[in-house]
This record gives structure tokens, sequence and C-alpha cells, in this order.
């Protein structure tokens, strides 16, 4: 491992205690212990996604979010995502029919997808639960 400050740490380990869930800079910032400015996040989460241990994502007009994975980059690379345009929720999309669109629309088409800048826009389950509560 290269050589880490201690914000390079605390960043990680939170990141970590996030499991698969995207969080925002600001999110961040709120969920570490000591604070720590935004541009030294944003430094930070550059250097581990460089390194392979963070997944950066970015949407039309939102903020990016960040994904610890850790050793698991290759994975998050085999899966399309869904992202709530409510909650603002990013979902990983483990489907066989998504492999099998992907296969389609290569053999059909001519065009290879890329699962991980291929998101899917939508409302999520909660979401849609909530709405039909009348909330």
């Amino acid at each position: 491992m290269a050589y880490q400050t201690k914000q390079g740490r605390a960043l990680v380990e939170y990141l970590r205690s996030q499991g698969s869930r995207h969080v925002s800079v600001q999110q961040i910032a709120a969920g570490l212990p000591e604070k720590i400015g935004t541009a030294t996040i944003y430094r930070q989460l550059d250097k581990l996604a460089a390194r392979g241990l963070v997944r950066k994502y970015v949407g039309d007009g939102d903020p990016a979010c960040y994904q610890y994975v850790g050793d698991d980059a290759k994975n998050c690379m085999q899966h399309f995502h869904l992202k709530c345009v409510s909650c603002g929720e990013l979902i990983h999309l483990e489907c066989e029919e998504m492999g099998r669109l992907s296969e389609h629309i290569l053999r059909e088409h001519g065009f290879r997808t890329d699962p991980l800048r291929s998101v899917l826009y939508g409302t999520c389950a909660e979401c849609l639960k909530k709405e039909a509560e009348g909330q």
C-alpha cells in the first residue's frame, strides 16, 4: 500500500464503512470524525480512484458520488447501475437480462456498452412506495 496521510486513512475508513453505498463529497465531509477541507477530500479521492480503490460516478447535472470498491473493482465493472431521480440512490443492477441486452446491442447494432458508465434513471422501490402512500 502506498504512503497515506492520517486524513487519507480516515477517508478510506469512512468509505469502507459505507459498504457499497455511494456518497457525495458533502456526505463524506459530514461523516468524517475530523474536519477535512473539501479540496483535500477531492484530492484524496482522485488518488484513491487512480489506484482503483474508489469508483467515481458522475450523472447529468448531479454532483459526483464515490464508492469504495477496494479489491472488488473488477466486479463493479460487470454490471449496470440504476439511479433514482427522487432520492439520488445509485443501485448496482445484478441481472442476467442486462448482460443479454448488452450482447444484443453489440451483435445487432455494433455498439459495445460500458457497464461502468451505463446508468438507467428512474424511481427506486422505496420512493415508489412513498409516492403510493402520498408522502
